[in-house]
C-alpha cells in the first residue's frame, strides 16, 4: 500500500513531525525573492508599503503579470527542493517510493488525469464562454502569452508537485504510520490543504463558500491517491487544473494573475457552479477511474489500518 511505503525507510515520528515544520519554512524561504523585488518596486516609485496590507490584490499589480507569476512559483520549487532533500537525507527514502507503491512511476497515469481534467475544464470554459460572453474580454497577445506558457509550463508542475508531495505524499505517509490509519491522514491532509487557500483573494471576493470547493478538492485528491496506491493521478489532475486555468482565464481577483486568452470580468459571486465540482464532476471522475484501473476494496483502502510490523525500519 502507498502509505506502508514508508516502513520500508527510516520512518521515526520526529522525521515527520521535524520535517512537517521544517519543509515548511524552506517553501516560505522560497518567497523572499517576490518580497524583495515587490518592496524595491514599491519604494523605488515612492509608494506606500503599509496600504499593501490593506488590498491583497494590490500585490498582484506592481510588477508584470509574467514576473509576478514567475517569482511566486517560484517559492514552491523551493519547497519541493526541500521535500526531496529531506526526504533522502534524512528519511533515506528514494523519491519513487515517495510517489508511488509501484516500483516505478506510471506517467500514463499522470497524463491521464492532466489530459481528464484539462479538456474538461477546456470544454466548460468555451461553453461558459459562448453562453455569457458578456462575462469575459479577450486579453489575447501573442508575446506576453508565449512568456506566460514558458513560465507556466515550467513552473506551475513544480507548485502543484509541491503541493501534492508535501500533503498526499509527505504528510499522508507520515500521519498515516504514525496513527496506523488511513483515513486520518485522508481528513488531515484534505481540510488543511484546503484551509491553506482560505487566505487566496477568491474567498475574499466568493465567500467562505469557496472553502468547500477547496476542500473537496483536497478530498477527491486525497481518495485517488489511497485508492489507486501512489500519486500519479493526483500529480497530472493537480498540475492540469492549474495549468490549464492559467493560461486560459484569469480575472483581478484571483490568486494567478496571468496574460492568459480570456479575462472574467464579471462580478465574482458565489453559486452553484462554486460546489458543483465537489459533489457532480467529481463523483463522475472517480466512477471513471475505478473503472479504467479496478479500484477494489474501497472501504479497506480508506479505512482501513496500516500494518507497522516490527521487523521494518522503524523508531530508534
Amino acid at each position: 500500500m502507498f502509505i506502508a511505503q514508508a516502513l520500508k525507510f527510516k520512518h521515526d515520528s520526529w522525521r515527520y513531525l521535524l520535517g512537517i515544520i521544517v519543509i515548511f519554512i524552506i517553501w516560505q524561504l522560497g518567497s523572499i525573492p517576490l518580497a524583495i523585488a515587490v518592496f524595491a518596486k514599491v519604494l523605488n516609485q515612492g509608494g506606500d508599503l503599509d496600504a499593501l496590507g490593506d488590498d491583497p490584490n494590490a500585490l498582484m499589480q506592481i510588477l508584470s503579470p509574467n514576473l509576478t507569476l514567475f517569482l511566486m512559483l517560484f517559492a514552491f520549487a523551493i519547497g519541493l527542493g526541500g521535500i526531496w532533500l529531506w526526504v533522502k537525507k534524512v528519511h533515506e527514502q528514494s523519491f519513487t517510493s515517495l510517489t508511488t507503491a509501484r516500483e516505478k512511476i506510471d506517467w500514463s497515469r499522470f497524463w491521464f488525469g492532466f489530459a481528464l481534467i484539462g479538456g474538461t475544464t477546456l470544454i466548460l470554459t468555451l461553453v461558459e464562454y459562448f453562453w455569457h460572453p458578456e462575462s469575459f474580454e479577450v486579453q489575447f497577445n501573442w508575446g506576453p502569452f508565449i512568456v506566460l506558457f514558458v513560465t507556466a509550463t515550467l513552473m506551475i508542475p513544480l507548485q502543484t508537485s509541491f503541493e501534492e508531495y508535501y500533503f498526499r505524499g509527505y504528510i499522508m505517509q507520515g500521519l498515516g504510520l504514525m496513527t496506523k490509519t488511513r483515513w486520518v491522514p485522508l481528513v488531515f491532509t484534505s481540510v488543511v490543504f484546503g484551509a491553506m487557500h482560505a487566505f487566496n483573494p477568491e474567498v475574499d471576493k466568493m465567500g467562505s463558500i469557496i472553502m468547500i470547493y477547496y476542500i473537496g478538492t483536497g478530498f477527491f485528491l486525497g481518495v485517488i491517491t489511497l485508492m489507486d496506491r501512489g500519486l500519479e493521478l493526483a500529480l497530472g489532475f493537480h498540475a492540469g487544473n492549474n495549468l490549464i486555468g492559467a493560461l486560459l482565464v484569469t480575472a483581478d481577483w484571483t490568486a494567478f494573475q496571468t496574460e492568459s486568452i480570456l479575462k472574467d470580468v464579471s462580478d465574482p459571486s458565489a453559486g452553484i457552479d462554486t460546489v458543483l465540482p465537489v459533489f457532480v464532476i467529481y463523483p463522475l471522475f472517480l466512477l471513471l477511474m475505478a473503472r479504467k484501473y479496478n479500484w477494489t476494496d474501497w472501504s479497506e483502502r480508506l479505512f482501513g489500518t496500516v500494518e507497522t510490523p516490527k521487523n521494518k525500519m522503524g523508531d530508534n
